[in-house]
């Protein structure tokens, strides 16, 4: 099926048939999740982070071919829709992020839970923004030492945008890093309802109501996740992030989900590619979990 915006992946026919990948489809009916790639690093240069973000999504469906398995012992994967990659403009930030918008409106229209694959942590905004456009404002967890909330265009400033634009009510940041953020910044988030989350463990600490949830790949340790725009030398540990994300995927309230700033150039034998594809698949585990 073609979409306004979105150009076909063509997966590998010889995929064997024990793969999770070879399960996902391209008719959404039926399916639960859209999948959409959005090979996009603009914001990233004009942050003068180190390019590459634009090859994520090819190199996180790579990786996703290689894992886990099609039957696991005792659940079944939410069925996927690979919408393919949004057709996006280089160099032209707001045009991509209008094609964005409208890609995953049409998505939502299908009446699927849509999943972004990036690209720089700038194509947040119109990827919540086309989610806002239809359920309303909604409060935002992200994972992630970055507030992002630069007032100038580039992949530092989704979060700014996203209150500005009044596409969501509050924000909860977990990861923050307090040597990677300004006082200036620190003091904007907070006085527009942001709050800084130092909680250990993700039970109830989650925010009520309709809620996106972005996971930038820079919260997870560069020992673990060098594939990045910004790698992080403390950052933290798979494991400890996978906790975050199944609660995401387990939790009702979460309407959308993005996975951000995949670096392939910048990545070490697809390291951060094979990691991103397993927390893509810990967040469905949480999803299979949901009620009807």
């Amino acid at each position: 099926m073609q979409l306004p915006h979105l150009r076909p992946y063509e997966w590998d026919a010889d995929i064997p048939d024990t793969k999770f990948a070879s399960k996902i489809c391209r008719d959404p009916a039926e399916c639960h999740v859209a999948l959409i790639g959005i090979p996009d690093d603009t914001g990233v240069a004009l942050n003068n982070g180190r390019p590459g973000a634009k090859e994520g999504p090819a190199a996180f469906r790579s990786a996703l071919t290689t894992m886990s398995i099609a039957q696991p012992i005792d659940w079944d994967w939410p069925r996927v829709f690979d919408a393919g990659d949004v057709d996006v403009v280089p160099g032209n930030l707001h045009e991509t992020h209008d094609r964005v918008t409208q890609a995953v409106e049409s998505v939502l229209e299908l009446g699927l839970f849509p999943v972004a694959i990036g690209g720089g942590h700038d194509i947040t905004f119109p990827f919540v923004r086309a989610v806002a456009n239809r359920f309303g404002p909604l409060n935002g967890v992200y994972f992630d030492p970055h507030l992002d909330v630069r007032e100038t265009d580039g992949s530092g400033m989704p979060f700014r945008r996203l209150v500005e634009t009044k596409a969501v009510n509050a924000l909860r940041i977990h990861g923050f890093d307090p040597m990677s953020n300004s006082r200036e910044h620190v003091k904007w988030f907070q006085s527009h309802n942001g709050h800084i989350d130092t909680t250990a463990a993700p039970d109830s600490h989650w925010l009520a109501g309709n809620t996106f949830v972005s996971l930038d790949l820079d919260v997870i340790d560069a020992a673990h996740a060098p594939g990045v725009s910004a790698m992080n030398p403390m950052g933290w540990t798979p494991e400890y992030t996978a906790q975050w994300v199944h609660a995401a995927g387990s939790n009702p309230d979460v309407c959308c989900f993005d996975i951000m700033e995949l670096s392939p150039p910048n990545d070490h034998f697809n390291r951060t590619a094979r990691l991103a594809a397993r927390l893509f698949l810990t967040f469905l585990k949480g999803f299979s979990e949901r009620g009807s």
